[in-house]
């Protein structure tokens, strides 16, 4: 208990004190978790808009399609983009195997699914209340997709958080097309395995109660963005 307490203690001074270290692991770790969160919302919300604005032979498998996708297990990802990547795989050539770009490669592969699927459902519900007055106006499905997008924002929002809760959080795919190399690809949740694993738990420590609070600051967020789209009729 002594030695738990005293790590507890050393944790807490590397995080007063900005060790570099940590901050580094902390930077990379936001760098290439916001990188990812930000590809999958790109190709994620337009993707689930527009399920949730057609009709078309399919879409109902394709509904079940991308539910079932944000379930991916991550070493599976993981497993696909090494092979991908690595020197006798199709995209070898390019050199991004255990590199940062390879670990948002990844993240974004297993987050993609989650922001299309999650803005499906909250779009779709949002456009069987606005869909007679689109037949009214006549308008086009790129302009029905702008104005949900638009409308619904504050709900997307918590589309996008909860995306990045689940980036920041990963482990499995990140160690597996990263390596955990020290002052290169070692991000909070991979650093965190390896010090546990040697018995330094004071880094440990470090990261885990910044990973929570991130957690944590993630959850209030989401939480803010519901009441304020309640408040003001968004969702």
């Amino acid at each position: 208990m002594q030695d738990f307490a005293q790590s507890f203690s050393l944790a807490l001074m590397h995080i007063v004190t900005l060790d570099p270290d940590l901050i580094e692991i902390v930077g990379l770790s936001l760098q290439v978790s916001l990188s990812a969160t930000v590809i999958s919302c790109l190709i994620g919300l337009p993707v689930g808009a527009f399920v949730a604005v057609t009709r078309f032979p399919g879409r109902s498998a394709l509904i079940v399609c991308m539910n079932a996708l944000m379930g991916l297990p991550p070493v599976v990802v993981g497993l696909f983009v090494y092979l991908q990547l690595s020197r006798a795989g199709p995209l070898g050539f390019l050199g991004l195997l255990y590199t940062p770009t390879a670990m948002i490669i990844a993240q974004s592969i297993l987050i993609t699914p989650i922001a299309g699927a999650l803005s499906r459902q909250v779009l779709e519900d949002l456009h069987k209340e606005y869909r007679e007055q689109f037949s009214s106006l006549v308008l086009s499905t790129a302009a029905q997709i702008r104005a949900l997008i638009w409308d619904g924002r504050y709900s997307l929002i918590t589309v996008a958080l909860a995306a990045f809760g689940r980036s920041v959080a990963e482990v499995g795919a990140v160690i597996i097309v990263g390596g955990n190399i020290d002052h290169l690809t070692r991000v909070m949740t991979t650093a965190i395995a390896l010090e546990t694993s040697k018995g330094d738990l004071t880094l440990a420590m470090s990261l885990g109660l910044i990973l929570l609070f991130i957690a944590l600051g993630i959850n209030a967020l989401v939480s803010t963005f519901r009441l304020t789209a309640s408040r003001y009729g968004y969702a």
